[in-house]
């Protein structure tokens, strides 16, 4: 429960200040050519408002309902759908009375805050803390793989060497590299030998749906790290810091058989011998019905696990590097959207909302990981501004383009019913976003 609070709290922070900048961003340009800004609200406020204050003709305020923010600008037809003033001669102070590069620039102003804002943080990132990664050639006892991957065609123990024969630094970019860039194979050493695992349209739909299909495998030289209360472990006796070693008269290499093991014994006794300061003892207990014994592994030896990597940056040196990492994760991004459009893929599937939104934030606050994530969903929400779709940014920007490469301007009504449908479309896109989230949580997928 705790967890889930940290995350919600990261979640509304983020979404909050990344909605006050977006709407600035109209608000500045808006007032750059001195149009007239009645209200600016962080989330929507239909029936009453949390806060307002009015300073000079503009309103200030806080909604109740945190689905994003608003600038209302005079004489321009938005989600206020204010028929009345429209129907009134346009004034010089207006959004409609302004020429088509001013009203262009308005609309824009918002995004371009986005893309700014999230090069700005992974500077900061990057100067305040570095940048830390496992490299793919230091995952030294390879992988172990879930039924996921195992589908695809990897197998534990596998040791990753190149995607489509690129090699790829950092680890953790191996499954997103496969599925944006559409691998066609993974290049792994499998007993000794170099195997290729062919990739297909349906394992990019399967790598879209599951939450991972690997991890890093870890030698069996561990020790108790932490034990849960009232588990098989504790009450048999186990203490932090006892070290593990042979589990009925078996010795295991790495950890994973280990717990496969224990898997097997569901509900059944086991003896496991153990070392506590230095003194060898034999402890019996019974798996749990959950194949586990409650509690959490720490390493014997962790200077013999992976050597990660760290790059540290100056001031300087973090500019260009924040700005390349920007530009990247733009790029991937809309690597990932393209895929919605692939039916092979069934990426429309993995469509998430706010809970998904949410789990991307880690369950302590972390603020390097708090300001990454930002930086993330800033782009996120820049890119989805930009679709050319009415009610949002990108649909006012296809209309003035219309308007300037034609010479006219569309009209007020058919403005409208393009409102409406924008509105109506997006409405269909949370509901379906968030309705995938909940039959997730359903299907114990999430």
């Amino acid at each position: 429960m705790e967890s889930i609070l940290i995350k919600t709290a990261q979640l509304l922070l983020s979404l909050s200040i990344l909605v006050v900048l977006h709407e600035a961003g109209h608000f500045m340009f808006a007032r750059l050519f001195k149009t007239r800004v009645e209200k600016f609200y962080l989330f929507f406020n239909p029936w009453f408002s949390l806060f307002k204050i009015k300073k000079g003709e503009t309103e200030y305020g806080i909604g109740w309902l945190p689905l994003g923010g608003y600038v209302k600008i005079s004489g321009m037809i938005d989600e206020s759908m204010d028929k009345e003033a429209m129907k009134l001669p346009p004034q010089p102070y207006e959004f409609r009375a302004k020429p088509a590069w001013q009203r262009l620039l308005i609309m824009v102003g918002g995004v371009l805050m986005n893309f700014l804002f999230a090069i700005v943080i992974y500077i900061g990132v990057l100067y305040a803390w570095g940048q830390q990664y496992l490299p793919t050639e230091n995952v030294k006892y390879g992988i172990v793989v879930n039924e996921t991957g195992e589908q695809i065609g990897f197998r534990t123990g596998d040791k990753i060497l190149t995607v489509d024969n690129e090699y790829i630094e950092q680890f953790s970019k191996i499954v997103p590299t496969i599925v944006l860039d559409g691998a066609k194979t993974v290049q792994v050493e499998r007993n000794g030998q170099k195997v290729d695992v062919e990739i297909t349209g349906e394992d990019l739909a399967l790598l879209l749906k599951s939450k991972g299909i690997w991890e890093e495998r870890f030698p069996y030289d561990i020790q108790i790290g932490r034990l849960a209360k009232d588990l098989p472990a504790q009450q048999a006796g186990l203490q932090i810091g006892d070290i593990l070693g042979n589990v009925d008269g078996r010795s295991f290499e790495y950890y994973d058989q280990f717990t496969n093991y224990l898997e097997s014994k569901k509900g059944e006794e086991i003896a496991i011998d153990i070392i506590r300061d230095g003194q060898e003892m034999t402890k019996t207990l019974t798996v749990n019905e959950d194949g586990k014994m409650g509690f959490n592994a720490a390493f014997n030896n962790p200077e013999d696990m992976f050597e990660f990597k760290t790059i540290k940056y100056g001031f300087l040196e973090s500019i260009p590097a924040g700005i390349d990492r920007g530009v990247q994760t733009t790029g991937n991004y809309l690597k990932q959207f393209k895929l919605f459009f692939k039916k092979e893929t069934k990426a429309y599937e993995s469509l998430g909302g706010f809970a998904t939104i949410g789990n991307i934030f880690s369950s302590s606050w972390d603020w390097a990981h708090f300001w990454d994530m930002t930086a993330f969903i800033s782009i996120i929400l820049a890119i989805m501004n930009l679709l050319p779709i009415p009610a949002l940014d990108g649909g006012h920007v296809m209309f003035l383009f219309g308007e300037m490469i034609t010479g006219r301007k569309p009209g007020e009504k058919f403005l409208e019913y393009a409102q409406i449908a924008g509105m109506v479309l997006l409405l269909a896109l949370v509901l379906y976003a968030n309705a995938n989230d909940i039959i997730k949580m359903i299907n114990g997928t999430f």
